[in-house]
């Protein structure tokens, strides 16, 4: 069983998180597409105590998560304009979601997010950017809409260069992004 263990051991990494809310070493696991791919063995303050570094040991398998764009993020309940996520931890305590990159270059150290990215890496589909004079009520997963059924998503939005309107980046899934055309009014 120790030998199995020992095999079963991957690359260890670090990632920095705001705060070690809901972590806890040698018992939060990190998990993709709710399947288990390494635990966290230890929790530590930076030197600056700015921020917390989570110490990971991924599974033997799991080395696509050390690729340079990798991202992680701390699921727990969150409750927003998109509705509540995270319940399933009301139960079983939080974790770290992990989503692999495509990057050929790997590292050790990440920046953890501090909310789960709308859309992950694999997902289908097509981003597109929009330029408007203000946000309105846009939030980073409002929903994108085509004849009233849900096509897509916004992902981020900042102030133009110029600092005279908003830039949104939306994503529109597959098969969906294919009516996207020249004429296309958002």
């Amino acid at each position: 069983m120790a030998l199995h263990d020992w095999m079963n051991i991957g690359p260890k990494i670090t990632v920095s998180f705001m705060t070690a809310e809901g972590l806890e070493a040698n018992k939060t696991q990190v998990k993709y597409k709710n399947v288990v791919i390494g635990v966290v063995t230890g929790i530590s303050l930076s030197e600056d105590r700015t921020h917390v570094l989570a110490t990971i040991e991924l599974n033997n398998s799991a080395s696509p998560f050390t690729r340079e764009d990798s991202q992680f993020w701390v699921v727990r309940p969150r409750i927003g304009a998109q509705g509540i996520s995270g319940v399933d931890t009301l139960l079983s305590g939080a974790f770290i979601g992990a989503d692999a990159g495509s990057s050929e270059q790997t590292k050790s150290e990440f920046l953890g997010l501090e909310t789960p990215p709308p859309v992950t890496f694999g997902d289908k589909g097509k981003r597109f950017k929009l330029h408007t004079d203000d946000l309105g009520s846009l939030d980073i997963g409002s929903p994108v809409y085509y004849r009233r059924i849900q096509v897509g998503q916004v992902v981020s939005f900042q102030l133009s260069k110029d600092g005279k309107g908003v830039d949104i980046e939306i994503f529109i899934t597959s098969p969906n992004d294919q009516y996207i055309t020249t004429d296309t009014r958002f």
